[in-house]
């Protein structure tokens, strides 16, 4: 087995974002890599620049950004058939991007080359020579994936080792093999990525997708034989059923086979809430390692066991991974969760305290009605400031107000909001018009305080996110709103929780407004 460093390279924003159901606006792009860069992943693909408007914006955006760790990676293609890679403008949109990693899919399979592409042989094998060399010309990293590798390896093992010799002879820094439609076997891809290894000489590493349910199996297959870098996505998401889980195979990488990949493993669960959070998508509990199950134990002989020796019934320490350990019948579980986010906001808290005990039995109950702070940093702070009684109101609310009146015609939409605030024991009421009644009030809250605290005018909205919970429940289902504001410098997330959408909506902008106005105050 070898031991040589393994790179992670992650394509949730490309790759994960051709999933059924999957989709992120520009700011979930930026702000889903920078968690990536955080916890330490080693390239980022940020999209296909020729494929899209929304992911050349990424690029103009990300160009913008001090990367800590992460090399940015822009996808695309090798040249067209027929034409120089000069002419070809989806390859000129690849530097345009400005990143410092570019990573180029190309033809393997005969049978694809002929049918599909219909050019030669010698054509592809010249459009991925031209295209790498071009690249290269210019200063990329250049990545190649050799689409449908191991397809195409049992059907004609010659060509296939010919195409990824071409993009080696080329310059390429690492060849990449995939499994393009997730049929392989493991001993298959185990064999096959031997002997490319053996070829070639150059760094190799896998790309898998999960259509036989074996993605993670595959790729770590392909490491035991010396792969050195492993392509895949967070939470699995990706084209059909999806692609390689990083989120499960970068702790098998690191606690099952010494190979250090994650600067802070024990922040994956939350980067894999987080992502899901974006995607808006919900969190599958039985996810190995991160999910809310992963490490529960209800009654009978596991309880009894893992109160008195947690391994067990448990294969690694839930921590390890950010989880924990939950019985269901313990009202004790999950402080050291607890702690571990205080510390991170800056609290200084012991194991056992009535304030921890607080705080989790606070946090447990707005969790079963639908709140979720993986993604709401800013409104868990504040709860925690409220138990630790370091809060100080920043205003009290009188009362506020939202209609919406449309004409018959339809020529007519007014939606209005009215707020009635007691600031520094001073009323203040005020009226204001919007886009919608979120808008509206909005824009009324922020009336009603202006003359006191001037610096919420640095404040913007950057997203905003509606989440029903218990749909079947009708149009009796509870409400959760997620939003993101900023103040140009840094970017929090706040979250409320109600029946009504209205009030949902309110609870996590004042929790927005408040964050901001407590967090001047501490300077």
């Amino acid at each position: 087995m070898t031991k040589a460093p393994v790179t992670i390279y992650d394509t949730t924003l490309r790759d994960g974002t051709q999933g059924t159901g999957i989709s992120f606006s520009v700011l979930d792009k930026l702000r889903v890599a920078e968690k990536l860069d955080a916890f330490g992943i080693n390239y980022i693909e940020g999209g296909w620049p020729g494929s899209n408007p929304k992911d050349i914006a990424f690029f103009e955006e990300a160009a913008k950004r001090k990367w800590q760790h992460a090399r940015i990676t822009a996808f695309g293609m090798t040249r067209r058939g027929k034409l120089a890679v000069e002419d070809d403008p989806q390859v000129q949109l690849l530097l345009d991007a400005a990143t410092p990693a570019v990573c180029i899919v190309g033809k393997t399979w005969p049978l694809h080359v002929t049918e599909v592409f219909q050019v030669s042989l010698d054509e592809n094998i010249a459009m991925i020579s031209d295209t790498v060399a071009h690249l290269k010309k210019h200063g990329r990293e250049v990545l190649y994936d050799a689409e449908h590798f191991f397809d195409s390896y049992k059907e004609d093992p010659e060509y296939s080792m010919r195409t990824i010799r071409a993009a080696r002879d080329a310059g390429a820094d690492i060849v990449v093999l995939c499994d393009t439609n997730g049929g392989s076997m493991p001993d298959d891809v185990e064999r096959v990525t031997a002997a490319a290894i053996q070829e070639l000489g150059i760094p190799v590493g896998i790309h898998t997708h999960n259509d036989s349910g074996l993605g993670v199996a595959n790729a770590l297959a392909a490491v035991r034989v010396g792969a050195s870098q492993v392509q895949g996505t967070i939470n699995g998401y990706g084209e059909r059923v999806g692609n390689c889980n990083l989120v499960t195979i970068i702790p098998n990488l690191q606690l099952k086979l010494g190979m250090p990949v994650a600067r802070d493993l024990t922040q994956l669960r939350e980067l894999s809430l987080f992502v899901d959070e974006m995607a808006n998508v919900t969190h599958d509990i039985r996810a190995p390692f991160v999910g809310g199950a992963a490490f529960t134990h209800k009654g009978g002989l596991h309880v009894h066991a893992v109160q008195k020796l947690a391994r067990t019934y448990e294969h690694i320490d839930p921590a390890l991974v950010g989880n924990r350990q939950n019985i269901v019948i313990s009202d004790m579980s999950g402080q050291s969760n607890i702690l571990s986010k205080a510390a991170t906001l800056g609290f200084d808290l012991k194991k056992g305290t009535p304030e921890v005990n607080e705080i989790l039995a606070r946090v447990k109950k707005l969790e079963s009605e639908g709140y979720e702070f993986e993604a709401a940093e800013a409104s868990l702070s504040l709860l925690i400031q409220k138990v630790l009684q370091h809060h100080r109101p920043m205003w009290e609310l009188l009362e506020y107000h939202t209609t919406f009146r449309r004409s018959g015609s339809g020529a007519c939409d007014t939606c209005e909001a009215t707020v009635k605030l007691s600031v520094n024991d001073v009323s203040e009421y005020t009226v204001s018009e919007g886009d919608g009644p979120v808008n509206a009030l909005d824009a009324a809250l922020r009336k009603a305080l202006r003359p006191f605290y001037p610096q919420i005018d640095g404040v913007r909205l950057e997203d905003y996110k509606v989440r029903i919970i218990g749909g079947q429940l009708g149009t009796g289902a509870r409400t959760r709103v997620l939003i993101v504001s900023t103040d140009g410098r840094s970017s929090w997330g706040t979250v409320g929780v109600s029946g009504n959408i209205i009030e949902a909506s309110w609870l996590a902008l004042t929790d927005s407004l408040e964050y901001k106005l407590l967090s001047d105050e501490k300077g």
